[in-house]
């Protein structure tokens, strides 16, 4: 457990211990600080923490997924230090704020490829990568969407009854820019019942925590710093059949959502250039004018024509087999070098 999960106020780690027994804790960011520089700092303690995890608990492979300065630690101490590197979600684009630069690096780390798609898969090839290491695989986010149960009415009501969610990660903009957006996105919703999550930990988080501080009389508003994720993906399977839809830039509104056949509306630059379903209407320049105008039209889509790339909700079967097929050991695959 690592990063984020140990950040207050979620304290996300506590959703991990009550699956799994955790064999170590890899401390990183430092609460309260959210600048680009605490970002590099934090990933150096990764690096550190995970190097000594790596050491002491002997894995035969090391799994990341996707872009984030957690995975990226990881993925440098399990390169440097000889150990066999998967990562799922490589070959995707999006902007985050340093995140697809992150997420090639880790794709030039890694020994093995489990991309979501095939159009991130054709992208690791012309990035070098041999083609006999890389497994179109579908992404493991939406594994568990088949069959999920709207949320019951109790937990429904206990989030306020919301028919949008809104979830705005920072971009990386300065304070006022980034309450400024959480503003226009609160003025766009105006008649709506909104669950509005907390943002992560990148930097321009404050000024959207200033943004929800300041919206706690709002009438319809219900604020959370975190749902578990069983909670979140019935919410948005409900609000899927009874005519919600999710705001902000997270990527879970392009992926799991899409499988769920909720409409969303996706924000800024955050997710710009990131495969998606037929369920994403996206806005360039966050205004409260343009939000509104989003809105509508996500909420105008046909529900039960929305598609996806992201593969039939067998993606970890497929996981485990292509590790399984891999000797991590095999100086064949850890001696890795460009393929052209």
């Amino acid at each position: 457990v690592a990063g984020s999960h140990l950040l207050p106020p979620a304290h996300t780690k506590r959703d991990v211990e009550a699956l799994f027994p955790i064999a170590a804790e890899v401390p990183m960011q430092v609460p309260d600080e959210a600048t680009r520089l605490a970002d590099a700092r934090a990933l150096g303690r990764g690096v550190s923490g995970f190097a000594d995890a790596f050491h002491n608990l002997a894995p035969h492979w090391v799994i990341v997924l996707g872009d984030r300065i957690e995975a990226l630690a990881a993925a440098l101490a399990a390169s440097i230090g000889g150990i066999a590197l998967a990562h799922i979600h490589g070959g995707d684009r999006a902007e985050g704020v340093a995140d697809d630069a992150m997420r090639h690096a880790i794709t030039k780390l890694a020994h093995l490829h489990l991309p979501a798609t095939d159009e991130s898969a054709q992208r690791i090839i012309r990035m070098g990568e041999d083609p006999a290491r890389i497994h179109t695989v579908g992404s493991p986010a939406i594994d568990t969407l088949a069959g999920i149960a709207p949320l019951g009415d109790a937990d429904f009501r206990d989030l306020g009854a919301p028919d949008t969610i809104l979830l705005l990660h920072p971009v990386g903009m300065p304070d006022d820019t980034e309450q400024s957006t959480a503003r226009a996105c609160l003025a766009a919703l105006d008649g709506r019942r909104i669950l509005w999550l907390a943002p992560n930990a990148d930097p321009g988080r404050d000024g959207i925590h200033r943004a929800r501080a300041a919206a706690k009389s709002h009438p319809h508003l219900t604020l959370r710093d975190h749902l578990p994720a069983p909670i979140y993906r019935a919410l948005i399977a409900r609000l899927a059949s009874e005519g919600g839809l999710i705001v902000g830039n997270s990527s879970g509104a392009l992926i799991e959502a899409a499988a769920l056949r909720c409409p969303a509306v996706d924000l800024g630059p955050r997710q710009h250039h990131r495969e998606r379903g037929t369920n994403t209407i996206r806005v360039d320049d966050p205004s409260a004018e343009s939000i509104r105008s989003a809105i509508a039209r996500a909420l105008s889509l046909d529900r039960a024509a929305i598609t996806h790339p992201f593969g039939d909700g067998h993606a970890s079967q497929r996981i485990a087999q292509a590790l399984a097929a891999s000797d991590p050991a095999a100086l064949s695959l850890l001696r890795k070098i460009n393929a052209y």
